[in-house]
Protein backbone atom coordinates (compact mmCIF):
# COMPACT_ATOMS: atom_id res chain seq x y z
CA UNK A 1 0.00 0.00 0.00
CA UNK A 2 1.01 3.47 -0.56
CA UNK A 3 -0.78 6.12 1.12
CA UNK A 4 -0.17 9.77 -0.87
CA UNK A 5 -1.26 13.15 0.34
CA UNK A 6 -1.56 16.77 -1.53
CA UNK A 7 -0.68 19.65 -0.08
CA UNK A 8 0.28 23.60 -1.28
CA UNK A 9 -3.07 24.62 -3.13
CA UNK A 10 -5.17 27.64 -2.55
CA UNK A 11 -5.96 30.82 -4.01
CA UNK A 12 -4.09 33.05 -6.34
CA UNK A 13 -4.19 35.77 -9.00
CA UNK A 14 -4.14 34.85 -13.00
CA UNK A 15 0.00 34.96 -13.63
CA UNK A 16 0.87 33.88 -10.22
CA UNK A 17 2.34 30.30 -8.99
CA UNK A 18 2.00 27.72 -6.73
CA UNK A 19 4.17 24.44 -5.66
CA UNK A 20 2.08 21.73 -4.90
CA UNK A 21 3.37 18.73 -2.98
CA UNK A 22 2.46 14.70 -3.02
CA UNK A 23 3.76 13.19 -0.02
CA UNK A 24 4.26 9.10 0.34
CA UNK A 25 4.47 6.68 2.70
CA UNK A 26 3.85 3.22 2.92
CA UNK A 27 6.08 0.87 0.27
CA UNK A 28 9.33 2.54 -1.52
CA UNK A 29 8.08 5.58 -2.91
CA UNK A 30 11.03 4.93 -5.44
CA UNK A 31 9.36 1.95 -6.98
CA UNK A 32 6.72 4.13 -8.43
CA UNK A 33 5.85 6.43 -10.79
CA UNK A 34 3.88 9.13 -10.35
CA UNK A 35 1.31 11.72 -12.12
CA UNK A 36 -0.66 14.64 -11.05
CA UNK A 37 -4.15 15.27 -12.38
CA UNK A 38 -6.28 17.71 -12.27
CA UNK A 39 -10.36 18.17 -12.02
CA UNK A 40 -13.11 21.03 -12.40
CA UNK A 41 -16.34 20.80 -11.59
CA UNK A 42 -18.36 18.62 -14.41
CA UNK A 43 -15.65 17.80 -16.03
CA UNK A 44 -13.36 14.60 -15.98
CA UNK A 45 -10.38 13.90 -14.42
CA UNK A 46 -7.55 14.75 -17.05
CA UNK A 47 -3.35 14.53 -16.98
CA UNK A 48 -1.31 16.80 -16.21
CA UNK A 49 2.08 16.34 -15.76
CA UNK A 50 3.86 12.46 -14.78
CA UNK A 51 7.45 11.59 -13.18
CA UNK A 52 9.37 8.22 -14.10
CA UNK A 53 10.57 6.24 -11.07
CA UNK A 54 13.93 7.46 -10.02
CA UNK A 55 16.75 5.10 -11.37
CA UNK A 56 20.54 6.49 -9.96
CA UNK A 57 18.97 9.67 -8.99
CA UNK A 58 17.60 10.43 -13.21
CA UNK A 59 13.83 10.57 -13.96
CA UNK A 60 11.53 11.28 -17.40
CA UNK A 61 8.80 13.88 -16.83
CA UNK A 62 6.14 14.35 -19.23
CA UNK A 63 3.19 16.94 -19.46
CA UNK A 64 -0.10 17.94 -20.68
CA UNK A 65 0.14 19.96 -23.79
CA UNK A 66 -1.79 22.81 -21.69
CA UNK A 67 1.05 22.43 -19.13
CA UNK A 68 3.90 22.60 -20.88
CA UNK A 69 6.04 25.50 -20.20
CA UNK A 70 4.30 26.49 -16.81
CA UNK A 71 4.66 23.34 -15.18
CA UNK A 72 7.58 21.35 -13.61
CA UNK A 73 7.11 17.99 -11.94
CA UNK A 74 10.34 16.50 -9.87
CA UNK A 75 10.73 14.25 -7.08
CA UNK A 76 13.03 13.82 -3.94
CA UNK A 77 12.64 10.13 -3.23
CA UNK A 78 15.00 10.83 -0.10
CA UNK A 79 12.03 12.72 1.30
CA UNK A 80 9.20 10.79 -0.49
CA UNK A 81 8.19 13.56 -2.18
CA UNK A 82 6.90 14.56 -5.58
CA UNK A 83 6.36 18.18 -6.61
CA UNK A 84 4.64 20.22 -9.20
CA UNK A 85 5.63 23.93 -9.69
CA UNK A 86 3.22 25.69 -11.27
CA UNK A 87 3.81 29.25 -13.17
CA UNK A 88 1.67 31.53 -15.03
CA UNK A 89 -1.57 30.04 -13.72
CA UNK A 90 -4.89 30.93 -15.47
CA UNK A 91 -8.29 30.57 -15.03
CA UNK A 92 -8.79 27.75 -16.48
CA UNK A 93 -6.08 25.98 -14.20
CA UNK A 94 -8.80 26.26 -11.63
CA UNK A 95 -9.36 22.20 -10.20
CA UNK A 96 -8.53 19.80 -7.86
CA UNK A 97 -4.81 18.57 -8.08
CA UNK A 98 -4.57 14.83 -7.38
CA UNK A 99 -1.43 12.72 -7.30
CA UNK A 100 -1.50 9.22 -8.48
CA UNK A 101 1.33 6.36 -7.85
CA UNK A 102 1.94 3.85 -10.73
CA UNK A 103 4.14 0.94 -10.98
CA UNK A 104 4.98 2.13 -14.70
CA UNK A 105 5.12 4.95 -16.90
CA UNK A 106 3.33 2.93 -20.01
CA UNK A 107 0.33 4.69 -20.94
CA UNK A 108 1.10 7.54 -18.00
CA UNK A 109 -1.77 9.89 -18.93
CA UNK A 110 -4.70 6.75 -18.60
CA UNK A 111 -5.88 7.29 -14.74
CA UNK A 112 -6.45 4.01 -14.83
CA UNK A 113 -3.03 3.28 -15.07
CA UNK A 114 -2.54 4.51 -11.16
CA UNK A 115 -2.96 2.20 -8.29
CA UNK A 116 -3.06 4.50 -5.47
CA UNK A 117 -4.46 8.40 -5.24
CA UNK A 118 -4.64 11.12 -2.57
CA UNK A 119 -7.51 13.24 -1.54
CA UNK A 120 -6.67 16.29 -3.76
CA UNK A 121 -5.57 19.85 -3.11
CA UNK A 122 -7.89 22.49 -4.10
CA UNK A 123 -5.98 25.30 -6.82
CA UNK A 124 -8.06 28.48 -7.83
CA UNK A 125 -6.66 30.59 -10.01
CA UNK A 126 -8.94 34.22 -10.30
CA UNK A 127 -8.63 36.54 -12.81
Amino acid sequence: QVQLAESGGGLVQAGGSLTLSCAASGRAFSNYAVGWFRQAPGKDREFVAHVSKSVYSTYSTYYADSAKGRFTISRDNAGDMVYLQMTSLKPEDTAVYVCGAATTSVFYSDRRRYSYWGQGTQVTVSS
